[in-house]
């Protein structure tokens, strides 16, 4: 089932302790992603599209209100032009879209960082699920492990939709986020026999050795996973057609006298593979 908290806007703008995560947003500290869900991924020009903000796991999550405090970056790109996402503060949906045009269109949203304090051992649990190897080894070698991680925060969404005539030559777009994940070429022109190759790119360089996930709707429990290679890469053959998430996270230590002890950028991708005859290739293509 899903709930329909709505966050306070009061106790999101400082820092978030484990035990107001879990009363603030409904959901297990486990259940931390975060991604952009349209009403609808493929909508006619000029037509209306709902955009929601969600957090939570496996694709079911609660809506986030918009707050314009909490707002970077919320746009859409098609083609070259750039067109900011309207909406209503403390509204959801976040955002509107009117449909530009025919084609491809990238969503993309980035937040202002936020702060949250989790104890050690679910601070190290978190680096574990997310393969956040790296920082678990500074995290584990350190002389005096506090007992709380003070960590700095920012989501990174994006969104794929598509209108009219699909084009393999319509292409997902870089829209400089700070951690961002980059699919090579359109979705929507693509059947879940062929394999899609996605860029994670972080302040604007490939970021090597990152866990990237994928999550189906309608089958969350067979996950994707990879590592992203040498150029930031990862493949993926896809099993079923539906709506998808990808996602990756980054962290880095921040030095001493800063007001976190670490900084994180959460990148999430949501787009919609046609539904067709899987085929016999399926899972990770290499």
């Amino acid at each position: 089932m899903r709930a329909s908290h709505r966050p306070s806007r009061r106790l999101l703008a400082g820092p978030i302790t484990a035990a107001a995560l879990v009363g603030v947003l409904g959901v297990t500290l486990g259940a931390h992603d975060f991604w952009l869900e349209p009403r609808t991924y493929q909508a006619e020009a000029g037509k209306l599209v709902a955009l929601r903000l969600l957090v939570g796991q496996d694709m079911l999550g609660d809506p986030i209100p918009r707050d314009d405090g909490a707002i970077e970056r919320f746009v859409v790109r098609q083609g070259g032009s750039e067109i900011v996402i309207p909406g209503r503060d403390g509204s959801d949906p976040a955002g509107i879209l009117r449909v530009p045009g025919d084609g491809l269109m990238v969503v993309g949203y980035q937040s202002r960082p936020r702060h949250i304090e989790l104890p050690r051992a679910k601070f190290e649990t978190y680096l574990g699920e997310e393969g956040l190897d790296a920082v678990a080894a500074i995290f584990a070698g350190a002389k005096n492990k506090p007992r709380v991680a003070r960590e700095r925060f920012s989501r990174c969404a994006k969104a794929l939709l598509s209108s009219g005539a699909v084009s393999a030559s319509h292409r997902d777009q870089a829209l400089g986020l700070r951690l961002e994940l980059v699919a090579d070429g359109n979705p929507y022109a693509t059947s879940s026999r062929d394999a899609i190759r996605f860029t994670l790119l972080y302040e604007g360089a490939a970021r090597p050795g990152a866990l990237v996930i994928a999550i189906n709707r309608d089958d969350p429990s067979a996950k994707l996973s990879a590592r992203s290679d040498a150029r930031g890469r990862v493949s993926f053959r896809f099993p079923r057609g539906g709506a998808w998430l990808v996602k990756a996270v980054h962290m880095v230590p921040l030095p001493p006298g800063q007001d976190a002890d670490w900084e994180s950028f959460w990148a999430s991708l949501t787009f919609e593979i046609p539904e067709d005859d899987p085929g016999p290739h399926r899972g990770l293509a290499h």
